[in-house]
Formats: structure tokens, sequence, C-alpha cells
């Protein structure tokens, strides 16, 4: 049957259908159609936490794992917050040992199975709290497992902080770069000076041959795809994840001062272009 559209919506719909698509077998998974990363960006999702409660459609709390940065992620509700438009996500001492052994717990997000995009720039606007064994993280995994078990599918780690430091790590993984051990060719991570305690903007611009790390705006570090090297240093390739958690503890960032806690992470805003 015919239709007659509007001209408004005609051009929504052209629009809309020029920056991504939705592959009707993974209808979360935003691609950017081929020839966009020389336009103009446009916003194709958001979150604004303006809600009290999670976004389930979005977002789901991370469970608890057995790497150092899930060892402590919990669903309690004691771990997440609401307040003025924005997302709390807490480290916290863990008030009831009978119930759960661990000694703090701590509440983090991810998009996975709800949004994962292709190519694209991501931006979050956030503030950092600041303790002995924290560690605040923004980072993304790949969403359909293109190449096989973690390392194979990369990591892509738009910001991470540690302790009290003043610079967050911008950093790339794979099998390229742990199992190989390929870290320099090209270099695969880089540093930012951060202002921890004040409001910034984390994020990235992802591009069929580099990625982009970015700090409120300004171009940080690049990560570019190579030729002529093990095949594996660019998995970044297929659609990716998003995570962010406040973590404690670990080889990395060290013990947890527990007198230094509850720390926390508020998150304003998290946008997506393509």
């Amino acid at each position: 049957m015919k239709r007659i559209l509007g001209a408004g919506l005609f051009y929504i719909l052209i629009s809309a259908c020029s920056v991504h698509h939705n592959p009707k077998e993974n209808p979360q998974v935003y691609l950017q159609n081929p020839g966009r990363e020389t336009k103009k960006w446009k916003l194709v999702w958001e979150e604004n936490f303006n809600s009290p409660n999670l976004d389930t459609t979005k977002w789901t709390r991370i469970p608890a794992g057995g790497a150092d940065w899930n060892r402590h992620m919990s669903l309690d509700d004691a771990c997440f917050g609401w307040e003025k438009g924005e997302l709390i996500l807490k480290g916290i001492n863990n008030t009831d040992r009978k119930k759960d052994e661990r000694p703090f717990l701590t509440g983090g997000i991810w998009s996975k199975g709800k949004f994962a995009f292709q190519y694209g720039r991501i931006e979050i606007r956030a503030k950092l709290g600041s303790a002995q064994g924290a560690w605040p993280a923004m980072w993304m995994l790949a969403e359909l497992d293109k190449y096989g078990q973690y390392p194979r599918n990369g990591e892509i780690d738009i910001m991470e902080h540690l302790n009290f430091d003043d610079i967050i790590y911008q950093t790339t993984h794979s099998h390229y770069t742990l199992n190989l051990g390929q870290k320099d060719n090209p270099k695969h991570s880089g540093t930012a000076k951060v202002t921890s305690g004040a409001y910034n903007v984390y994020g990235i611009s992802w591009y069929p041959d580099r990625i982009v790390f970015q700090l409120n705006g300004e171009d940080t570090f690049t990560y570019p795809r190579i030729s002529g090297v093990d095949a594996s240093q660019w998995p970044y390739d297929q659609p990716f994840y998003l995570l962010i958690d406040q973590q404690l503890g670990g080889s990395w960032v060290g013990k947890v001062d527990q007198k230094q806690l509850p720390v926390e992470m508020r998150v304003d805003w998290v946008k997506v272009y393509q």
C-alpha cells in the first residue's frame, strides 16, 4: 500500500537513516553507515539520568565477578544513588558481612545487550571522587564476540583514574597488546592531566582507522590502525557496549583504605554521536 509522508517526517527518516542503522538480528546495535566518518556528528543516543531509577531499557547493574575490576561489584541499592539529574556510583564499606562477606562493595552499570555502537563519538560528563584504592572507570567491550575470548575482541578504556592522581589513563587492550606484547607499535596508552574533583567530559572519537581519545573536547591520544602487523592489532571493527563503574582495589590501584570510604563518581550524562 502506497503511503504519502509529510515533508518533515520524510526528512527526519532520511536524516536518521543517513547516520546509522540497527541490524534486524541485533536491534540494540547502532552501526555507522559507510562514509559518515567525514560528516558532521549527529546525536543518536543519550542518557541524562533524570529519573530516580535506572532506565533498564538502556542499562543493567554490573554483577560481581572474579577479576580485579568487578570483584566487589554489587547490585545493592546502597551502591547507587540519584540526585539533581545525576547517577551516583559508590564505593562503600560493607556493613553486613553476614549477608556478604566482602569488606566493601561498589556500583557500576553497563549497556551490554541493550545498547552498543560501531564507530562514532561518545562523551560522558562526570565528576570523580578520590580515595586510596579508588578506581573509577569508563570503558567499552565488544558486544558480539567477533574474534573469540578476551582479549581477542579488544577493550577501549575511555578513562581510568587511580587514587588521588592528577592524571587519567586512556588505553586500548587486545590480544596484540596483551598476549603478543605489542604495546609500542603503535603506542597503546596515553595520559591526560585532570582535576578529578571537578566535572569533566571524557570521550573518544572512533573511526574505521583510529580511536582518538579526548578530554573536555580536546584530543589527548590517538591509537591508529596500522598495516604490516598481526591482524589482532585492530579488533575495533565491531560494535562495543559501555561500562561505567566505581571500582575499588586490585593489583594496579593498590589496597583500599576503608577509612576513606565512601567514595563516589557522579555521572551527569552520556551522549553518542555518529
